[in-house]
């Protein structure tokens, strides 16, 4: 029993300090990004997946129409969409409404790849609810030329509007900063997004004919997000996912309880799913003698942050009987974790709102709790988001 308990704690007490480590770590390093090579202008696909809401993806359009970096066509899927709810036309766009229906991402993404208009140097996902900033683009095509291959965008909040959204927005800042800026620094990959990435689109292509998407589409729901199965694929080749933190594209965060619980338990499902994968690689890694490999698999298998902070609280509590010692070292590793996410906020520059608004994480992650319990039957709980925020991109750089 107690040699359980020990082995258990620290593995838990490792996750608690690892990231404390590799952020110290970090400050060592400075970016090396050589901005005067720029000696190409890459051509872009941009692809935006809407389902049953196109509307919303209108001002998303136009901030893409209007990006500094002028060499890209739009691909718009609305799939389940009424076409009289989206009136935009411009010859740098194409919008489908597929019939019959395909209701999976993974789907709408080959579509559109499907019926390119010339063939792209590069391939961008981007969801119906985000915004690019002026210069999205243009700074993916900075890394592009630096060689890069697989470049993932900073995706941050579009509103701050709610105790719910901005809880939503911390966790997001504190996964850019460690588990995106810090592993790109110190020589492994950023874990991707979901949306506000590049990837080469013959390397894309190739992700799309991978057995896992294939076999995936007839899975529905339970497929494993589409995110996750391309950094487990470019992974498993040993490519580098680079962080381009000025390649910002703007997202909707939850604004309800409800939509807190929606989001989590599909994220909480797909990273029980993802877990042989993750501990695939970090044995790849080991064998491999490669840390891109190791360090990504170490960063994707750790617990989400709020059974992260649970499984500690509870072996502390439960040391107090079996072994005091190590009910000390998790008091202190829970000290070093706390520490660590203030100082990953402070390094981010994160907004007012979201030290206002830090009085209301433990509600989101009361939610995140109730989230584990709506797994069950992914078909039959796990909704689509609906997204409601038509914010103008001049609106937010307004602000």
């Amino acid at each position: 029993m107690q040699t359980i308990f020990l082995i258990i704690s620290g593995i838990i007490l490792f996750f608690l300090i690892f990231p404390f480590i590799t952020v110290l770590f970090a400050q060592l390093f400075k970016e090396q990004v050589d901005p005067k090579k720029v000696e190409k202008e890459f051509d872009f696909a941009c692809i935006i997946t809407a389902y049953k809401n196109v509307a919303i993806t209108e001002h998303l359009v136009k901030s893409l129409l209007n990006q500094s970096h002028q060499n890209f066509h739009i691909y718009l899927i609305g799939d389940e969409c009424n076409p009289a709810d989206f009136s935009l036309e411009d010859d740098r766009l194409t919008v489908f409404f597929p019939n019959p229906s395909l209701r999976l991402k993974a789907k709408s993404i080959i579509h559109a790849t499907e019926n390119f208009v010339r063939p792209h140097d590069y391939t961008v996902i981007l969801d119906a609810d985000n915004l690019t900033h002026p210069d999205f683009l243009k700074e993916i095509n900075l890394y592009a030329n630096q060689g890069y291959r697989s470049i993932q965008g900073q995706r941050t909040a579009k509103n701050l509007d709610s105790i719910y959204a901005c809880a939503d927005s911390t966790g997001e800042f504190y996964k850019n900063y460690v588990e995106r800026y810090v592993p790109y620094m110190i020589g492994s990959s950023s874990v991707i997004s979901g949306s506000g990435m590049a990837v080469e689109s013959q390397l894309y292509q190739a992700y799309l004919d991978s057995p896992e998407i294939q076999q995936g589409k007839e899975l529905w729901k339970k497929m494993l997000q589409e995110d996750k199965i391309l950094q487990n694929f470019l992974l498993r080749r040993n490519e580098h996912i680079v962080f381009a933190k000025q390649a910002i594209v703007y997202d909707e965060k939850v604004t309800t309880a409800d939509q807190v619980e929606t989001q989590r338990s599909r994220w909480l499902y797909s990273y029980f799913q993802n877990l042989p994968n993750s501990s695939g690689l970090i044995l790849k890694g080991l064998a491999n003698l490669s840390w891109n490999q190791l360090l990504f698999g170490i960063i994707t298998i750790a617990p989400p942050l709020f059974i992260l902070l649970f499984s500690a609280i509870f072996l502390l509590v439960l040391g107090i009987f079996i072994d005091p010692f190590t009910s000390i070292y998790l008091f202190i590793g829970l000290g070093i974790f706390g520490v660590n996410i203030i100082w990953s906020l402070y390094l981010s520059d994160v907004p007012d709102q979201i030290w206002k608004a830090i009085y209301g994480l433990p509600v989101f992650i009361f939610k995140q709790f109730t989230a584990l319990f709506k797994m069950g039957n992914p078909n039959k709980n796990f909704k689509h988001s609906e997204h409601s925020k038509a914010v103008k991109i001049e609106e937010i750089l307004g602000e």
